[in-house]
């Protein structure tokens, strides 16, 4: 089965092109499942014969397995990621049908983002504001986080060239190697400018956000960074990256915008994704509601 796996991620290396990230995901899942086929009654196997003995039940088994141990979302994950390899064994002909197409995704607990207020977003801005060029940085960071909602991973992965300061935009690559154009706000402009000019001459190719030894900053040095800057901001949530994401989409939705505009933004690929911040949102109206009105519940 080692074989059949490393055939499959060759195939999402070179056809379907999906990051490291994601491909690292898919081998993990994949080589968690062939441990547990070396557990079955038949004992350790290699190759198509372990996989051909695959059907519904094993799968169930090995759900059952998962629901010890993880939760809904990441066995819906992992099941998914069963599904792919099985779908690109089929056309491989190497099963004849997908055992995981007969195998119901477990119903996912409702998920509603965690997100920082609007105060608590002014004060984590206004948390950092040293005048050196790493105060200079992180405050480019948190502005451009909040300003454009983007994923960690491509705010690392941004060079000086992605990023026009006079029009105000950002050229992004987001998941599947997509591009999006994203407006930056007046303030992350201006926390851009600043931190250009400390740097001195950059080439235009050059990664946007550098560490302290000169090399692009990685996404586990900016979460690291930005627990520092939320104590520093006296703010007591154990907010991620990932939070300034969220607040940016609910702090808009709230603001009057169209879901479909936050789903360009965000780049979503379904707009499915984008309404778990509708619920937000409509929990904000319902407090406003029970705070406000005279047969509010809170009265």
């Amino acid at each position: 089965m080692r074989e059949l796996i490393a055939r499959f991620d060759r195939h999402l290396s070179d056809e379907r092109n999906v990051s490291p990230h994601t491909r690292l995901a898919y081998l993990r899942d994949l080589e968690a499942f062939r441990q547990f086929l070396e557990t079955l009654p038949a004992g350790p196997d290699s190759g198509s014969e372990a996989i051909g003995r695959v059907d519904q039940i094993v799968l169930r088994r090995y759900l059952a397995k998962l629901h010890k141990t993880h939760k809904k979302s990441s066995i819906g994950r992992k099941l998914a990621a069963l599904r792919t390899f099985f779908r690109f064994l089929v056309r491989e002909g190497v099963l004849k049908v997908n055992p995981g197409e007969l195998v119901s995704t477990p119903r996912q607990e409702k998920y509603l983002p965690q997100t920082l207020s609007v105060d608590e977003a002014f004060a984590l801005l206004d948390s950092s504001q040293q005048g050196d060029l790493l105060g200079l940085r992180d405050r480019a960071i948190l502005e451009t986080f909040y300003s454009c909602g983007l994923r960690v991973g491509e705010l690392t992965g941004l060079n000086v060239v992605s990023v026009d300061l006079v029009e105000g935009l950002v050229r992004v690559l987001g998941k599947g190697s997509k591009e999006r154009i994203v407006p930056v706000g007046r303030p992350a402009i201006l926390a851009l400018q600043r931190y250009l000019e400390a740097r001195g001459p950059i080439a235009p190719d050059s990664p946007l956000f550098l560490n302290h030894r000169g090399g692009r900053l990685t996404p586990r040095s900016v979460q690291r960074n930005l627990k520092r800057q939320l104590l520093a901001g006296h703010i007591l949530k154990d907010a991620t990256p990932h939070a300034l994401r969220h607040s940016f989409a609910t702090h808009l939705l709230d603001g009057g915008a169209d879901l479909r505009a936050i789903q360009e933004l965000l780049g979503h690929e379904s707009l499915s994704t984008t309404q778990k911040y509708t619920q937000v949102s409509v929990d904000h109206l319902m407090d406003v509601y029970d705070k406000a009105h005279p047969r509010g519940r809170k009265k």
